[in-house]
Order: structure tokens, then sequence, then C-alpha cells
């Protein structure tokens, strides 16, 4: 199992509730859980097998990735925007539970606009727009964990 494969397995089990997963084989002990405050640790034994270590991938079923789906499909316009994410954090579409929505498909935004937050260490950061024009996709689902760089929105600058 390698790093990439960890972390989605971490995300899921953020996103799904549960306080606690653990994979076993003859080979490879693996144990996610997440702490009392929603935090989440993970713990890794690897064994080796003849001296090299024994790589699994998880099921494609356990996880989906809608994210590059929508991403692949939208870059393939040209004239398309995609805004990323300059931090790693937790993403918020709205300043507070009881607001609104910063923005909606099809909302047209000026370059400065609040497009939404990130939350990082209690921090929540605004994300402004470099660009002007109009939302096509919003690729990140509200209460997220996003990473650097990652993809948020595709915007139709013309």
């Amino acid at each position: 199992m390698n790093i990439k494969e960890i972390q989605q397995l971490i995300k899921f089990v953020a996103k799904s509730g549960v306080s606690e997963v653990k994979i076993e084989s003859k080979d490879l002990k693996l144990s996610v859980k997440t702490g009392v405050s929603g935090n989440v640790v993970s713990h890794t034994e690897p064994v080796l097998v003849n001296a090299q270590p024994l790589v699994q991938s998880i099921p494609s079923e356990t996880h989906s990735e809608p994210e590059k789906t929508q991403v692949s499909d939208a870059n393939e316009a040209d004239h398309l925007i995609t805004i990323k994410s300059p931090i790693i954090g937790t993403f918020y579409r709205k300043p507070s539970p009881d607001k609104p929505n910063f923005i909606e498909i099809g909302d047209s935004i000026k370059e400065g606009s609040v497009l939404c937050v990130v939350e990082a260490m209690k921090l929540f950061n605004e994300i402004e727009s470099e660009y002007s024009g109009k939302i096509v996709k919003i690729l990140v689902d509200d209460a997220s964990p996003v990473e650097f760089d990652q993809p948020l929105f595709v915007v139709d600058p013309s």
C-alpha cells in the first residue's frame, strides 16, 4: 500500500464518520482511527516478506474520485479556467452555517470576489478569485478536506 492509497483511506474514514478502520493481512497491518475531536490518527506496521514490502491496492469500490473525472472533463474545453486551493485545510462554501453560500453554479464573479473559505488550524482563510467570469462547476463538497493545489472551481472567463 503506497502513501497515496493510505491518504485516500484516511479521507474516506474522515468523511464516512466511522471512528476506526483496521486492515490486516499476513503481510500488512493498518489502523486508522479518528480521535474524539475528529482528528484523524493513522498508524501502520509494515511487515516484510522476503525483504520486500508488500504493496496492495484498495479496491476501487471502497473509494471514488469524482473530482478527477470532473476536472478532466472541464479541462477538455481549453477556454475554461480551474481555480485551485492555495492552502491545505477544510473547504467551506459559506462564511458560517446560518449564512448563504458565497457562490453558486452559474454565478458571475469578478476578480477579487470571495469564492469560499478554507479553514486551516482554526483560521478561516477567504479564497478570492483571480479571474472574472462565470462559475461552471464546483468540484469540492462543503466541509471536505482539500489539499494544496487541488482544483476547487471551474470558471468560464468569457
